[in-house]
């Protein structure tokens, strides 16, 4: 069967924030930083999540209850902090067929829910996700995510926040070869996806730009607040969120007494405030 990689573009749909056997005290960061959290989620798979609602796409704060850290245990490989990449996919089958065609690895669809507390009542979120191989990814996981029932997701009175965010704007992944790193990503939407920006490469995905730059540009453009990976390997290390205005979150933060220090678009929290991953603001 033919698919037209035309089929799929680069949407962001959420970020994957791995905490590992630490949610509680990740969702009490978050919560300080000013983001309202979902409650506590517990996947059929076995993992668990709080997560932070926006409008066009999510923040998930991804890890383990106690005894169970043998589900999943895939996911626990990886580091802590910023670790999941994650499309939006418009049919599961589809997005696999095109990636199949373009000859990228990728795993079969598999299919999983979350119960969902409602004022009615529980329901459950279903999902399918689509995933790319995971050799093809250093230190986490890039994958495309179907929501059977988005309603369940994306509900207005999750969407407001202390801090103002209303969307994830940018996502950052440091490499010392960015063109081969981001390599992959042309391959799964087709070229021309890459945009030359100083010290890496770019590409839009729906609301969001990512970023894949050297270390050296991490380090000046997020001053200092990225982690910096000792072994070189790629490493997923910082988002960047719009608000509606800067003094919301600065608000937040004196208040809570986080520090935070000025970049060139807005304001920036170090990586040891937020579970391991520098959180830009931009108004």
């Amino acid at each position: 069967m033919v698919v037209s990689v035309d089929a799929i573009r680069p949407v962001l749909d959420h970020v994957v924030v791995n905490v590992m056997g630490k949610l509680g005290e990740a969702a009490e960061q978050y919560t300080k930083l000013g983001f309202q959290l979902t409650e506590r989620g517990h996947h059929t798979l076995g993992s668990s999540n709080n997560l932070a609602i926006f409008r066009d796409n999510y923040l998930e704060l991804l890890g383990y209850l106690p005894g169970r850290e043998t589900k999943r245990a895939d996911l626990w490989t990886h580091p802590a902090g910023l670790t999941g990449l994650v499309f939006k996919s418009p049919d599961a089958n589809l997005v696999y067929a095109a990636l199949t065609e373009r000859g990228v690895p990728v795993l079969e669809p598999i299919s999983f829910a979350r119960p969902v507390q409602l004022p009615g009542g529980a329901q459950d979120a279903r999902f399918k996700v689509i995933r790319v191989s995971g050799e093809q990814v250093q230190n986490g996981r890039t994958f495309f995510c179907h929501h059977d029932t988005p309603e369940l997701v994306y509900r207005p009175e999750w969407q407001l926040h202390r801090n103002g965010v209303t969307d994830v704007v940018e996502f950052v992944i440091a490499s010392r070869d960015p063109a081969r790193t981001a390599s992959l990503y042309e391959r799964m939407f087709g070229a021309p996806l890459l945009k030359p920006v100083s010290g890496g490469v770019s590409f839009t995905a729906g609301a969001a730009t990512v970023l894949v730059l050297k270390p050296e540009a991490v380090a000046e453009r997020y001053v200092g607040a990225a982690l910096a990976d000792p072994t070189g390997s790629d490493r997923m290390v910082a988002l960047t969120f719009k608000v509606t205005s800067l003094d919301q979150p600065r608000a937040v933060f004196d208040a809570a007494k986080i520090a935070y220090r000025p970049f060139e678009r807005g304001i920036v929290v170090d990586h040891a405030q937020a579970a391991n991953v520098a959180l830009g603001f931009t108004a």
